[in-house]
């Protein structure tokens, strides 16, 4: 399974951007990742296959969405009030296997990267 992740770009504070990540098979439990310069690569918001439990870092709850699209393969992360200290490359990554019951929030736990979006929030 290939990820194929699109939508990042340059905004100002407080702008929106929505990020999508097409997978080229199915693909169970998905998540965003990101990685600011010089930072460790940290996750954004999981989800699972039936998209009915996610989860948030705490410092993108309630500003960031992630959802899915099961028929398209696709999941999104809807990035409102967007902040400087969010600027990143964000990441797609998925679980290929079966079931996809729990959301995952550990790097190893994913077992297929897309490429990286960037993402550049300017004050």
């Amino acid at each position: 399974v290939q990820l194929q992740a699109s939508g990042g770009g340059l905004v100002q504070a407080g702008g929106s951007l929505r990020l999508s990540c097409a997978a080229s098979g199915r693909a169970y439990v998905m998540g965003w990742f990101r990685q600011g310069p010089g930072k460790e690569r940290e996750l954004v918001a999981s989800i699972t296959w039936s998209g009915g439990s996610t989860y948030y870092a705490d410092s993108v709850k309630g500003r960031f969405t992630i959802s899915r699209d099961n028929a398209k393969n696709t999941v999104y992360l809807q990035m409102n009030s967007l902040k400087p200290e969010d600027t990143a490359v964000y990441y797609c990554a998925a679980d290929v296997d079966p079931p996809g019951t729990y959301y995952y929030t550990r790097l190893h736990e994913y077992d297929h990267w897309g490429q990286g979006t960037q993402v550049t929030v300017s004050s």
